[in-house]
């Protein structure tokens, strides 16, 4: 039998194999049709050597050849991956702490129950859960969570983005992130590094198109929640909040809050010169008043592992997809402002509750016995009406706000800014009309901004005061109106009043207010207010 000499794929020779005829490649002429292959016998497991002259399938165009002992590829493996599972937040083994210290930060205590300035009341229903904080028995700020907030409620998420195009006129860029609607990255938020760009431009004459192109995969961060038929703001100076301290990767920022007496400024700068990494900046926040260095320093480190860890998933990834995830609210609400100054946060789920309790254990022990469960089941009425809470919401909900004096606020929306005017309504007054004006400005400017912090507008905002003659007495009006402002967490720009009354001012916009969130449009009237009468238009 005729024998044939074949060579290995890597070239060396291999030994001759006599050629099987039923085994012969069919040919364009045969007769007989190829013989059918034999099932294999259910005792035999060995797979069979492959012979040089065995029939082989056509190649796909543009496919790769696979080495001979490459395992084979199973069904479905050329499908696209599926998406990787983003990294979250983790707070790892608690600091011990000396029981001197534990007992500076449990705060006062009154007949041994904790007592504090502020409430938060969290109830966790079937379609969102909803959070509440109260001063006194006053709600001065509400939030909802709902499931769908992985596509409306994304602020501080991070991304890996694909730049879908460049707009050289806006200045800006739209990155797909994975989201229904692309995000906008605007040029002064774009972070390089000059020896990547061409054209020997200083920094601030960089144009957007020099620093990214169209398909471009970059690591981006939400700093603003899609707004109606805006889509998220992006940028690309990325920021991992702790407990105690921010961490700004990749940066030298150095910063400590300027709500912190400058003596505690001082102490924190010299924990900070030794817990800065030497690659990433780090801002100290206002809750570090007082903390040791042990607890920035667990903080710190807690937070470069945690970019670790987001920095090796984006590496992995090559499609746009979602790489880090903020907590759910509840958790994200309690780091940021839980402090001594709560007597207590109540919780209505048995799971959620547990949950809270081992993170506040874990970050502030001493506040972790003012983790309290409301067993709906034993108490007589449900948390938030217990509390007035939903009483206070559909309030807040109104166009028109009364004033303890018999004044009241109209508050108007619209698609640009926020107008609230300012009116003396029932309230007369004693002596003048000079005292009355002045009285009744007073009274608003403390509600404007409870009713800013409350119903989260954001955006700019148009006050329009009564008209007041006397300076001495506008001056007043923006003292008090600042002051209030002051106690709202959410960064604020006021300008001086103008000489109508009008004042303008500016509030960080991170989403939707509290009337978007708890309202749906009017099928109707599409949110206008009005319906138009087809009769007298006919």
């Amino acid at each position: 039998m005729a024998e044939t000499q074949a060579n290995n794929r890597d070239g060396s020779a291999r030994p001759p194999k006599p050629i099987n005829q039923d085994q012969r490649k069919p040919k364009i002429g045969d007769t007989r049709p190829a013989p059918p292959k034999k099932p294999p016998s259910a005792g035999d497991h060995k797979p069979q050597a492959p012979s040089s002259n065995a029939p082989t399938r056509r190649r796909k165009r543009n496919q790769r050849a696979q080495p001979a002992n490459a395992p084979r590829q199973r069904r479905g493996a050329n499908r696209s991956p599926k998406p990787p599972q983003p990294v979250e937040s983790t707070v790892g083994d608690a600091v011990q702490l000396d029981e001197k210290t534990l007992r500076r930060y449990r705060g006062r205590t009154r007949k041994g129950q904790a007592v504090g300035r502020y409430l938060m009341c969290v109830s966790v229903g079937k379609k969102s859960t909803h959070i509440a904080t109260l001063e006194g028995r006053k709600l001065v700020e509400h939030q909802v969570s709902r499931p769908a907030d992985d596509i409306i409620q994304i602020h501080g998420n991070i991304y890996l983005g694909r730049v879908q195009n460049v707009l050289p006129g806006m200045e800006a860029a739209f990155v797909d992130i994975a989201t229904p609607k692309n995000a906008v990255l605007y040029r002064g938020d774009v972070q390089y590094d000059p020896e990547d760009v061409e054209g020997g431009r200083a920094q601030q004459q960089q144009r957007i198109e020099d620093l990214l192109q169209a398909r471009q995969l970059i690591l981006c961060q939400v700093t603003k929640n899609p707004i109606a038929q805006k889509g998220a703001r992006l940028t690309q100076e990325v920021s991992l909040p702790g407990r105690f301290v921010v961490l700004v990767p990749n940066t030298s920022t150095y910063g400590i809050s300027k709500r912190l007496p400058d003596s505690e400024r001082v102490r924190l700068r010299n924990i900070l010169d030794k817990a800065k990494p030497k690659r990433h900046g780090v801002i100290v926040r206002t809750a570090a008043e007082n903390v040791t260095a042990k607890e920035i320093r667990r903080d710190v480190e807690r937070l470069v592992m945690l970019w670790e860890e987001i920095e090796k998933l984006a590496e992995k990834t090559k499609n746009p997809a979602l790489v880090y995830r903020e907590p759910e609210a509840a958790v994200r609400i309690i780091r940021e402002e839980f402090t001594k100054d709560f007597r207590g946060v109540l919780i209505d789920d048995r799971d959620l509750h547990a949950e809270i309790k081992a993170y506040v254990s874990t970050i502030t022990p001493a506040l972790a016995e003012r983790i309290t469960y409301y067993d709906p089941q034993t108490e007589r009425l449900p948390l938030f009406e217990r509390y007035h809470v939903y009483e206070q919401v559909r309030k807040a909900l109104d166009r028109k706000v009364w004033l303890p004096s018999g004044g009241s606020l109209i508050i108007e929306a619209t698609e640009a800014l926020t107008v609230i005017d300012v009116n003396t309504g029932k309230n007369v007054g004693r002596s003048n009309l000079e005292e009355t004006v002045f009285r009744n400005n007073l009274e608003a400017a403390e509600e404007v901004a409870n009713q800013l912090r409350l119903r989260d507008i954001g955006g700019i905002i148009v006050i329009d005061f009564v008209d007041m003659d006397i300076a001495k007495n506008r001056a007043e009006v923006m003292k008090t109106f600042r002051a209030a402002l002051a106690r709202d967490k959410t960064r604020t720009q006021v300008l001086e009043m103008s000489g109508l009354g009008l004042v303008e001012m500016t509030r960080k916009r991170n989403g939707e207010g509290l009337i978007e969130s708890v309202s749906d449009l009017c099928e109707v009237c599409d949110g206008a207010g009005h319906v138009i009468n087809d009769d007298l238009l006919a």
